[in-house]
Order: structure tokens, then sequence, then C-alpha cells
């Protein structure tokens, strides 16, 4: 099906002869209307602003009103709207959302030129830009503010450049559609049709110019360990930290994604608070280091994992989801009961197991990971049954810690629904998702993950999912902190965002916004309560100090509790009048987008008397790592007319449909052999080594030295890739250099060095969990001694050893390629 909006005076047409140019999407006059898109990010700390600016061009003889469906950061704020033709810059207004469509219908009528941007999902939004004349071309400019999530001393920063498509479920309805895009709205998602963009096929040219670039300021702490893994980079100094530039010629088809390690060793609580413009409140941020060397026995543990083998999840993603449900469920112990659910359009659990929770004795985990070996994918994202027949297992007993994984790329248009469904039950268990895909429904599993006080974690890569799985380890266990609440000495605290905060793990520092009214006095603290495992109560005292000029803490506090917001206004239909109100005055007194408004830009000009442009809808990429089987897996429910989530467009043969599905995407540079380019080391004078350069195409290993482990190890005749886990061995060496006796970050490095040799008994590298047992066990006995310092200096230089690193001196930054931009 193509949409009527693409079958106007413009036609679908390639030029004859050009190899290069078979199968780009053109009109009668030219290519498509958006022509570039570029992002500008500043990050300071773990606060990031970004620029977003989209360049439209109208190729056509006749005006048009461009439509873009796209994708920004859900925990991002969007607090600034500008459009600009030519010379003439107009900035929009934020009003509520049906006066802004209105203002803005008005003016396409009259003729003017104008733009509205509305937030459909968190992290989902739609541009129209009307009125624009033939061969003009318009800028649109979105800022942005957010903070940055922060884990084992790692930051990560993922903006997302393609909005996938997304399993539709209901019958189709017959109203006028609330959008242009490629899906029909159904009774389950009404607005099905405004986030289902147009998908062209596979092996077109790319039709958008991106650019990225992205400096990062450490804050005074320093920046290590850059790298990028979906994306070819460019890094190079820049005063205070590291300018990062995508590399020229990529497309919009996968979430960018940048990692570092800022200062782990350094960090601590901290809270700092900013005025508002008008003096009339106060926003403070509040970062939270979870303490360590507090764990107490776990205790028992009803797991139920919930596993997509939907269509969609096709691919690498099927494999990377088998492999991270099997070690879910190899981490289990005797005193622990669980459940496996896989589920597509129906559900279904291991035979020999049942539908019901079982112990976790050996035989019952062996006969579930013998079952994940062999699922595979097929039909629809149903979601809703999965999840209530998972809640309804955990239900009952408080004697145990009850938790649920999803394991999911997320890609459902009935967010909302599934919230109101479920967001009672969910709030009685910890819930963790596991994002696998490279365009994956972040926004949404993290709305999932904060119902149930649990936490998201995403996975890009096979390779990206050993590095998560320690992490998805510490999360299903006992947390070190529980029932955390915020209080306020001498401050009358008004709201906390999130509302709800969830349990608090070794390693993840939490990170909260608070309001009040007027200005802290002088000396003002936030105290922080909450329960250690073994039951005693914990206060932690912070001192508020006064945030850095320009810190956005207001409109961070926005977002945040507009999105807690939004989703009681799902989850809690009867309440929706007041919810809405609530969010419409948060929204309008910050500035911050949400989706009951919208930002609006009207230029007084009149371009085209009488107005009535031709509306284009501008096709998105096909996800990278999508196959076209894959789309036609995104039907609707049984019964229901199959409602697909995306139209491909595209010339009859442009795509072979026998030649053999793609390899895997692992990384930029699985695709050009052993070369490290987007996996970039970055020393400095004086400090700890920085993270080892891992290779990630597969050259044959060298000989492992005499009491060295090689990156293939094989083991009961098994060859099983130890690279990762010895990349992990040298991080955790960094971690205890930069360690200093007596310090919580001497026991957070030993307690992450403990779970690594779990984690390679778990998969069987034996030989090497041998070799590192005696150097964890002597670690582990000198935490509470004098000679900690001894022997954190001797663990270290068997380490390195260990993984094969000499102990020499730091390595020096590595030279800028002179050639890189030809």
């Amino acid at each position: 099906m193509i949409p009527t909006a693409l079958t106007i005076d413009p036609t679908l047409a390639h030029p004859s002869g050009s190899e290069h140019a078979f199968g780009r999407l053109e009109t009668s006059r030219g290519c498509l209307p958006l022509a570039s898109l570029s992002v500008v990010a500043h990050v300071h700390g773990l606060e990031v602003a970004t620029e977003l600016h989209q360049t439209f061009i109208n190729h056509t003889g006749a005006p048009i009103e461009a439509v873009y469906i796209f994708p920004l950061p859900d925990r991002a704020a969007v607090h600034a709207f500008r459009m600009q033709v030519r010379d003439r810059i107009v900035d929009g207004v934020i009003d509520e959302r049906g006066r802004a469509r209105d203002v803005y219908e008005h003016a396409i009528a009259a003729g003017q030129r104008a733009a509205i941007a509305e937030e459909d999902r968190p992290g989902v939004f739609t541009l129209r830009v009307g009125n624009l004349l033939p061969g003009e071309h318009v800028v649109i400019t979105l800022r942005t503010v957010g903070l940055l999530p922060i884990e084992d001393g790692e930051v990560t920063w993922a903006f997302p450049l393609v909005v996938a498509p997304r399993f539709i479920p209901g019958i189709p309805l017959d109203d006028e559609q609330a959008g242009t895009g490629t899906a029909s709205d159904t009774d389950r998602v009404p607005d099905a049709s405004r986030i289902s963009p147009p998908v062209l096929l596979p092996g077109f040219a790319s039709p958008v110019r991106l650019s990225l670039a992205v400096t990062i300021d450490g804050a005074g702490l320093p920046v290590a360990g850059l790298r990028s893994s979906l994306h070819e980079v460019h890094a190079a100094p820049d005063g205070r930290g590291w300018r990062v530039e995508l590399r020229p010629g990529e497309r919009l088809d996968r979430d960018f994604i940048l990692r570092w390690t800022l200062g782990g060793a350094a960090l601590h609580s901290a809270a700092v608070w900013a005025p508002d413009a008008d003096g009339e409140g106060a926003t403070a941020m509040i970062t939270v280091v979870p303490p360590v060397g507090a764990a107490a026995q776990a205790r028992p543990r009803d797991v139920v994992l919930v596993l997509d083998r939907s269509g969609s999840m096709g691919g690498w993603k099927m494999v990377a989801a088998r492999r991270a449900a099997a070690r879910i469920v190899d981490t289990l112990g005797e005193r622990d009961r669980f459940a496996v659910l896989a589920f597509d359009d129906r559900v279904e659990s291991p035979p020999s197991l049942g539908s019901q929770l079982v112990p976790a004795g050996d035989r019952n985990r062996f006969r579930a990971v013998e079952y994940l070996a062999q699922v595979q994918e097929r039909g629809g994202t149903e979601l809703a049954l999965p999840l209530e027949l998972a809640t309804r297992m955990l239900a009952g007993r408080d004697d145990r810690d009850r938790v649920l994984v999803l394991v999911t790329d997320g890609q459902v248009g009935n967010e909302d629904e599934l919230l109101r469904r479920h967001a009672a039950h969910l709030q009685h268990v910890r819930v963790f998702t596991l994002g696998i895909d490279q365009a994956v429904n972040a926004a949404f599993l993290r709305r999932l993950a904060a119902v149930g006080g649990g936490a998201c974690e995403l996975v890009e890569s096979e390779e990206r999912l050993d590095e998560v799985m320690a992490k998805i380890h510490r999360r299903i266990a006992t947390p070190v902190l529980v029932d955390v609440s915020v209080h306020g000495d001498g401050l009358d605290l008004a709201t906390q965002a999130p509302r709800r905060l969830p349990a608090v793990f070794a390693g993840a520092p939490l990170v909260l916004h608070v309001r009040w009214r007027g200005r802290p006095r002088p000396g003002a603290a936030i105290e922080l309560r909450g329960r250690l495992p073994a039951g005693t109560e914990y206060t932690q005292r912070i001192h508020l100090d006064s945030a850095r000029p320009g810190a956005a803490l207001a409109q961070s506090w926005a977002r945040a509790h507009i999105r807690d917001l939004e989703d009681r206004y799902a989850a809690h239909p009867g309440d929706r009048t007041r919810i809405e109100r609530a969010i419409l005055a948060v929204s309008l007194r910050h500035q911050v987008l949400s989706r009951f408004t919208a930002f609006v830009a009207v230029d007084r000009e009149i371009a085209n008397p009488g107005g009535s442009p031709r509306t284009i809808t501008q096709p998105v990429e096909q996800p990278a790592g999508w196959g076209e089987e894959q789309f036609g897996s995104l039907g609707g429910s049984t019964g229901a007319s199959p409602v697909f989530g995306a139209t491909t467009f595209g010339f009859v043969g442009a795509a072979d449909p026998a030649a053999p599905p793609p390899a895997p995407i692992l990384s930029p540079t699985a695709r050009s052999g052993p070369k490290v380019v987007g996996a970039i080391s970055l020393g400095r004078a004086g400090a700890a080594p920085p993270r080892s350069q891992v290779l990630r195409g597969r050259a044959a290993p060298a000989p492992a030295a005499p009491g060295r482990v090689s990156k293939q190890e094989s083991v009961d005749g098994a060859g099983i890739d130890a690279g990762p886990y010895l990349a992990r061995l040298l991080d955790v060496a960094d971690d205890l250099l930069r360690a200093r006796s007596g310090t919580p970050a001497a026991q957070l490095a030993v307690a992450r060095l403990l779970e690594l040799l779990e984690d390679l008994r778990t998969v069987g590298l034996d030989a090497l969990a041998a070799r590192l047992a005696p150097i964890a066990e002597r670690l582990r006995a000198a935490l509470s001694t004098a000679d900690l310092l001894q022997t954190l200096h001797d663990a270290v230089t068997a380490l390195r050893e260990l993984a094969g690193k000499k102990n020499g001196p730091p390595p020096s930054p590595p030279r800028q390629r002179k050639g890189f931009w030809r």
C-alpha cells in the first residue's frame, strides 16, 4: 500500500543509467523533502544539551507540506523550537496541543509558512512544515536537555535516529485517520497512523545527509574508555574533554550509542540546586551513590522470564535473546523458583516444566535452557497476555523477592493500553526489561521498568550482551537499598521525580529531582532514607550546593515529572481530567513539550496565497538488522484485519529476495576485518591505563604465553570466546588501581571481580576461573585489613598478567588519522 500522500503530482522514478542512484526514491523534480539532519550535543558531567537541525527542501513544482515522524531520546526535555527560511527566523511558542494545531492550520490556510512539533509517544515526534515553496528550503531547530545514565562508572549517550515499525493490534477504525503514516488507526491503537512512517527498502541510496558531533566535558572528572558501538567515529581532544564526530556517509537506520567511563572511583553522593528564573521555586538534582559492603544473604526469589519470540525478533536479535534468557536461568539458585514464558500472538512454556513456578534445581534449569535453545521467531507481539500470566504467578508471598524479566525489542504500538491493564499489578513486583535491537523502543521499556521499580538495559549487539549480563545478574539479585525516600531538612519538598524511587543496586547511582517553593536556607540538606538488605535502617545526609551556571535542572525535573504523570494518565482512566491539567500546567510553566502541548512557529509573510499545499510524508530508513520477513510479521491480532506497522517503498527488484540474509551487525569493525575503528582508547598522562581495545574482527588468536589466557579458550572440546571476559578483567584492574585503602571504590571493584568469576564458571571458562579465584579470594580477605593497598597493587599486576597485558607505562593517546575526512 502506498499512501495518497505520495501519489500526488510527484511520481516515483529513478534516473536511467545511473547505477549508484538505482532504488533511490525521487519525485519528478527531485528527491523527497528531508535533505539533511544534524545533531550537535554538549555533555557536561551527566548533563547533555542537544541541538537537532532538520533541513527540508521542496524539489517539486508546487507548494508542499512536509511531514516527518522522528525519534528523540525519551529522557530529554524539548524546550525550544525554531523555524528559519532564508534570513527569516521564527521562534516557536508552546501551547495546548489543540490550540497549537488550530494556529498551524489557520496559518497554512492563509498561505503563511508554519511548522508544528508534537509528541505522540515518549521519544516519538511528528513535525509538519507547511507552505514550503518550490526550490525553497527551511531549517527546523529543536533544543533538548537531559541526564545521562551511569553504571559502574560508565556513561551512556544514546541518540535514536529511526522510528522502527511496531506491532499494531486491534480492528481498523473507519473514521478519519489521525496521521499520515502507513498503519491504520485501530480500536486498540487509535493513533497508529501517527507512529508508522513509510519505510524505504534496503539497498537504496541514503536519502538524507547525516552529521553528528558531541563534545564531552567530564566536569572535573577524567573521561576514558570512549567507544561507539554501532557507528564509526572520529575523536580528538577538545579543551577540557573530547570531541567525537560521526564518519560522513552514515545512515539513519540505527541508534547512535556512545559510552565512556567517568572517574568511577571518584563518584560520590551529591546534591545541587538552582532557582527558577522567576524566583518562585527551586529545583535540586540528587545523585545517590549506593552503599557497598553491606551485602546480606540474598532472599529466595520467584523469577518469571518473559521472552519475545515475535517476527520482529528475527536474526541476531533472536540469538541474543535466547542467550540472555539462558544466562538468567543459569544464575538462579536452589532456593529460587522460576518460570519461562515465550510469546508472540500465543504464549508457550517448556513442556517439561509447565506454566507454573518450579524449583530452580539443576534438572529444571537444564530443561529450561534446552527449551530456549530451540525457540524461533514467529507471529506478532501480543504482550498483554504474557504480562497477565507473569504477574498472576508472582502474586502472593512477601517472604520472597518477586522478579519479572522481559526480553524484547519493545516494538509495540499499544503502550498505553498495556500500562493501563497491568500497572497496578506490576507495582508489586520488580520489573527488569532487556531491550534487544539497534533501534529499540527504549521509552516503553523504561516506562514498564519504572512502574515496577526496576531498571532497563539495552543491547544493540551480541558483543554488548556479554557486558550487560553482569548488570542483569546484579539487578535480579537482592538490592543494596530498598524503600528509598527523600526528606528535606528545612525544605518544604513539593514533588519528586521519579515519583516511585526504584530499589538501588551496587554500581548503579540513583539520580532524582525534587522541587520546593522559595530558596533553600544556608546549610540546607537533603536526607535520604532506606532499608539495607538485612532490614536495618539506612540514612544518608547530603548537603545542597549551588549548581553550575546554566544548568537546566527545572527542565530536567519537568520532563521526568511529566513522564510520571503521562504513565499515571495511561494507567488511571478515571482520573484523566485532573492529570491532564497537571501535565499542561508543568509543560507550559517550564516550556517543556508533552503529549498535551505542541510547539508552533508561524511566519507572517504570505508565501502561498490560498493555502492548500500538497502533503508528502517523509519515508525513513529500514532499521539495521531487519529483513523484509520481519515487516510481514507486524500484522494485527488474530481475527482482525491485518494491520502493518510499515509500508516499504522502492522499485521491484531493488532488493533480491533470493539473497541470503545479512550477517548480524555486531559493530562497525565487524564489517571490515580486525582493525579497530569506533572503539577508541583514550590515554592520559599519570592515569591508569585505558580500557583494552577489543578486536571485533575474528582474527586468528596468537598462542597464549605461559600463565596467560588466550582469547579463544577450549573447555571440554567446545571453543568459547574469552575476549569479552578478558576485557572486563582489565576494566576491573583499572578500577582497583584507582581505588584507595578503605574506600567504597575498592569494595565495589572486588564485587565486580567476584561477579566476573561467577560468569566465567557459568559459561564454562573453568581454566580462567581457576586462575582468577585465588586473586579474588586474597582481595576479599584484605578488604578490612591494613594490607589492602599492597594487596590491590599485587592484584592489579596479577590481573593484567592473566589477561595478557604487560605492566608498562600508560599508552599515549591515539594519533589522529589525517586522511579520515577524505
